[in-house]
């Protein structure tokens, strides 16, 4: 079991999403890559890379495949941004309008279809 699947890692995350203190690095950097695997799982593919600097990557969305070089569709935000947008404490509309999410490319807007993803959306 990881520290993001261990009730009080989950607690944490999203104690923190709402104003809490910082969880550990563990903890986070466990969170970070679940959610990045269930991302790639919802939507298996390589048209899409999604980018969580510094904990992780993944290759999603059916479509032409990626192999050499800078990715053409990109989606890059950092930790916290990330776990807002994958529980539903933000929408994919206000992390792109205030630029805390990044997206570019043609494919890129079919990750923010995917969020939140699974039961701990944030309604």
């Amino acid at each position: 079991m990881t520290a993001a699947d261990d009730g009080d890692g989950l607690a944490e995350v999203l104690a923190w999403l709402d104003g809490g203190p910082a969880p550990e690095r563990p903890v986070l950097r466990a969170a970070v890559k679940e959610s990045l695997a269930a991302l790639a799982v919802a939507a298996p593919g390589r048209s899409v890379e999604v980018r969580v600097p510094p904990f992780g990557a993944v290759q999603c969305i059916p479509g032409p495949r990626h192999t050499r070089g800078t990715p053409p569709n990109v989606v890059e935000a950092d930790p916290r941004t990330w776990l807002a947008l994958v529980t539903g404490r933000v929408s994919w509309d206000d992390a792109l309008r205030d630029g805390s999410v990044r997206a570019s490319g043609a494919r890129a807007g079919d990750v923010g279809a995917l969020l939140p993803l699974g039961r701990t959306a944030h309604n």
